[in-house]
């Protein structure tokens, strides 16, 4: 691993930080017990959730973990779009029998607050997502000792990133479970993103700053060929969702490999920004007319995915998963880790190998 990140983690392995619950303390102390990096996803909390499972996690280990913020959105949505989308969504408010949210509940997810609790008392690693931050605040996190990762999906958003300061960028492909990390939401090409191999090359030449690659890594094998691509680490997120640490919900774990999910599609559907999740009829019915508005398409819909699960049916829930969720194995997430590190060790002897003549 290149020295930005060596002596954060014994393995090659990021947890990769999973938004709405999955990335909970007990999952990421797990990850860094094992040798990995564990993450915490700090969306959609307050910044006295973020905190309170910080010091949960540093009760759980000693060992380096990171905590991932979103940045705040431009107030870009067309409301009207908006608007139509919560009348064409009514008939999902009275079947689940609950109030659909309210749009302008805010956009910015509390960051700035979040930003003065890390550096006040920093952990090891942050990373962003949605945006680049700007160079004062990444020199901020210098200082004080926190290495800092930036979410990106072009050799665009990697140069950006290396001009403002970041130690590392986080390479995310097309295959990606959840949203798509763009720094910028464009509908003319939503959905047009790179593959993972392709997209590590094209920003290995762009940038002299080291990958964190991630999108549907779930072998040691698809690590080892990352990291042969250019990167120092992998980040895996959704084969780390099915572990029992993992605070994803139990209909969401099982979906993973349940044949009844057969695909993964990028959709608008439950929050406004592209997204990949398993295709249910949420998806199929909603996806076609949902307008380009995050966070306000996330706010509409927070009540009604809550209510689907507290209903037991997944069909109305938001499945975030990776190209590669028939291959989750339900194991403890130190065990995944070990697992992850043998088989890269393995395929990397192999490839040795291969190359003696």
């Amino acid at each position: 691993m290149s020295s930005a990140l060596t002596d954060l983690c014994r393995y090659p392995i990021v947890q990769a930080p999973m938004a709405g619950g999955a990335s909970c303390p007990q999952l990421a102390a797990a990850v860094s017990e094992a040798g990995g990096l564990g993450f915490l996803a700090a969306g959609y909390k307050t910044a006295d959730g973020m905190y309170q499972e910080i010091k949960q996690v540093r009760g759980l280990t000693a060992r380096p973990y990171g905590v991932n913020l979103f940045m705040p959105q431009p107030g870009q949505a067309d409301l009207a779009a908006v608007e139509v989308y919560r009348q064409q969504l009514a008939g999902e408010a009275d079947w689940y029998d609950t109030p659909l949210g309210d749009p302008e509940t805010g956009r910015d997810d509390g960051y700035d607050a979040k930003l003065a609790i890390l550096l006040d008392d920093p952990v090891p690693a942050v990373s962003f997502t949605f945006g680049c931050p700007t160079r004062d605040i990444l020199a901020a996190f210098a200082r004080v000792g926190t290495r800092t990762v930036v979410t990106v999906t072009s050799p665009e958003e990697a140069t950006a990133a290396e001009r403002a300061g970041a130690d590392a960028v986080c390479v995310q492909g097309v295959e990606a479970g959840g949203h798509q990390g763009t720094h910028r939401d464009d509908p003319e090409t939503a959905g047009a993103g790179i593959g993972l191999l392709a997209l590590i090359t094209q920003v290995r030449a762009a940038v002299r700053l080291p990958i964190v690659a991630a999108g549907g890594l779930m072998r040691g094998s698809q690590i080892a060929a990352v990291l042969a691509t250019g990167a120092e680490a992998a980040q895996l997120g959704t084969a780390f969702l099915v572990c029992p640490e993992s605070g994803a919900h139990a209909l969401h774990k099982r979906a993973m490999t349940d044949p009844l999910f057969t695909r993964t599609e990028l959709t608008r559907a439950f929050s406004g920004r592209p997204a990949r999740g398993l295709v249910n009829r949420f998806m199929r019915e909603h996806g076609p007319y949902a307008p380009a508005a995050y966070p306000e398409v996330h706010h509409l819909t927070s009540g009604l995915r809550k209510a689907a699960a507290k209903a037991g049916d997944p069909q109305g829930m938001a499945l975030w998963a990776g190209q590669g969720h028939r291959m989750a194995r339900e194991l403890p997430a130190g065990q995944l880790v070990e697992l992850l590190q043998s088989e890269l060790r393995s395929a990397v002897a192999a490839l040795a190998l291969g190359g003696v003549s």
